[in-house]
């Protein structure tokens, strides 16, 4: 689930997480790990969709760095996710991130199996989207072999990320090039975003983001808008996420949110969520969690889940 605040995302990606367990300290070296692990009880939206459990993560990401002096590092990232084998798919490949890369101060750069930058991009706060994110993560938001470059500036973060070859959810293979930008004023967060993605022996179909969230103390308000411009098919496809998240009591919090997508030559479909959150005050890394959500499609039932996450 992504975050509204999207200043959460404003940190190097050689920083590792502030959350991991820091396994070994010494000699300029630091490895640190994290764990994710979230399991539910889920009904999909749709016609007479059957209850399951679902394994939406059990992941462990481990963290290297050595400390070269002179402000500089280098760092290493592996992130595994069992979910596939969980849920009793095929899955051979629980790799999630592999890669390497040097900072220097507040820039870094890395190469390997990563997130492009378009993936920092989104405000929605469901657990499970009724449509996708947004408009970049129905074309791909990461790859195998990707060259990215962030750079944490104050209160502007800057990515850049480059893939050499990968297939979007169509299966077609090309190459990416993704920007990301967000800065925060006041409270208020903008960011922006954009794709290139130049299929092989295809034109460009070029993908484009805004949003923004203000926190006004009892409530963070947000919304994004992204669209897709085909110019193989000479279709566009746009869709938007407006979302609000708020504190019902110091341990339980909720968010609901609404989506809209709209494809040329189709009927655009909206669909809306609701979910609760409760962190258990002994430890706010354990959290138990329920959503509802819906869409105008035809024959679509209404889909809810419950689950437990526990992470470190």
């Amino acid at each position: 689930m992504k975050k509204l605040l999207l200043a959460v995302a404003m940190s190097s990606v050689a920083a590792g997480s502030v959350n991991a367990a820091t396994i070994y300290e010494k000699d300029g070296l630091t490895y640190k790990l994290n764990g994710d692990f979230q399991v539910q009880l889920r009904q999909k939206i749709g016609d007479d969709e059957d209850l399951f459990v679902d394994y939406d993560d059990l992941e462990l990401k481990n963290y290297i760095s050595y400390d070269l002096g002179n402000d500089m590092k280098a760092f290493g990232r592996v992130d595994v996710d069992f979910k596939g084998h969980a849920n009793g798919g095929t899955a051979d490949k629980p790799l999630e991130e592999a890669y390497v890369g040097l900072q220097y101060g507040a820039v870094s750069g890395s190469v390997g199996k990563q997130n492009f930058a378009s993936d920092e991009f989104g405000i929605e706060e469901a657990y499970e989207a009724p449509l996708d994110e947004d408009q970049f993560d129905a074309i791909a938001t990461d790859g195998d072999d990707t060259i990215r470059f962030d750079a944490n500036l104050g209160n502007v973060y800057l990515v850049l990320s480059h893939e050499l070859e990968a297939e979007n959810k169509a299966g077609i293979e090309g190459e990416y090039t993704d920007l990301f930008a967000s800065t925060e004023l006041a409270g208020l967060v903008l960011a922006a975003a954009y794709q290139t993605h130049t299929p092989l022996a295809q034109d460009s179909i070029d993908t484009y983001g805004v949003s923004a969230s203000y926190d006004f103390g009892i409530a963070t308000l947000a919304a994004d808008y992204s669209s897709t411009d085909d110019s193989n098919t000479d279709l566009d496809t746009t869709l938007y996420n407006v979302a609000a998240a708020f504190d019902i009591t110091s341990t339980t919090g909720a968010a609901v949110g609404m989506q809209n997508q709209d494809e040329d030559g189709a009927e655009d479909v909206t669909g809306w969520y609701a979910n609760v959150t409760y962190k258990f005050p002994q430890h706010k890394n354990v959290s138990a969690f329920a959503e509802v959500a819906d869409t105008d499609a035809d024959n679509a039932d209404m889909g809810y889940l419950a689950g437990m996450r526990v992470k470190f």
